[in-house]
Parts: C-alpha cells; structure tokens; sequence
C-alpha cells in the first residue's frame, strides 16, 4: 500500500479504479473556478456566496475580509494546479492526492467547528466540509484498489 500512496517511480502508472480519477477531475474543476470567483468577484464570494454580512461591517473590516478571501483564493488556485498536474502527467499520486483532500477538507470542518463564522444563511462551503471528507476517504480507497484483471493475474 505504501508504493500506491508515495510510489518510487512518478508517473502515469495509476493502477487505482477509474472512478476516483474522474471524481479528481471534477474536484479539480470545482477548486480552479472556486479559486477564481474567490479571487476575481468584488466581494471574493463572501457575502454573495458565503453570506457573510460584509454590509454590517466597517469598510476597514469589509475590505480585510474580501481580501482574504482572495488569497485564500490564490492557495485553493495553486492547489487546483497541483490536481491539475497529477492528473495530466503524474497519476501515480492520485492516492495521495487524495489523503490531501481528506486533510484539507477535515481540517476545514475543524476550523469551522472551533471558530465559527457567522452567516446570514448557511454557505455552500459548509455542506462541502461534511460531504467532501467521505467522498474523499471513499476515492482514496477505490484509487488504491486493484483493478479486477489486474487482481486475478497476481
């Protein structure tokens, strides 16, 4: 299982299910165009998306919270890269791809749990942080697993 998870050799070689490649690929879509609604939309998706009341604050505090949205943006962008890479050119770490999503979005949970954020409605990043982690152990499991034919020749 370790040589699955850090293989030696980086490169196409995934022998993991078809599935968790094609779920990365539409985690890596969503990460990219989240990252650039967070860095690009005037309020970076604070209030617009995440409903936080960014009316209620001073223009000071308003301003701090756009802007850390947008270089929370930039982190998500260069992580939406890095997904992007293994998927062109270096699928052997898909699994471990997949252990830094479960990590991100636990971590996030976490976070959200120990200092909550308040809101006008519940944001959709909320509901990602409870669903994103089990889709995330449920690829990481079917990215290590064998292919059947490959199974039956061992």
């Amino acid at each position: 299982m370790i040589e699955r998870l850090l293989p030696k050799s980086i490169d196409q070689g995934y022998h993991g299910h078809a599935l968790a490649k094609w779920v990365l690929a539409v985690l890596t879509v969503i990460t990219l165009v989240r990252s650039l609604i967070h860095i690009f939309f005037p309020d970076g998706g604070a209030q617009s998306i995440a409903t936080i009341p960014l009316s209620t604050f001073t223009s000071a505090g308003g301003s701090a919270v756009v802007t850390i949205f947008a270089l929370w943006g930039l982190s998500q962008l260069l992580l939406g890269f890095v997904y992007l890479a293994v998927l062109v050119r270096y699928q052997a770490l898909i699994p471990f791809i997949y252990l830094l999503f479960i990590a991100e979005y636990l971590g996030r949970a976490l976070i959200g749990f120990a200092k909550p954020l308040l809101t006008i409605d519940t944001p959709p990043g909320a509901t990602a942080n409870m669903v994103f982690p089990i889709l995330g152990v449920v690829m990481f499991a079917l990215s290590l697993r064998s292919p059947r034919s490959e199974e039956s020749e061992s």
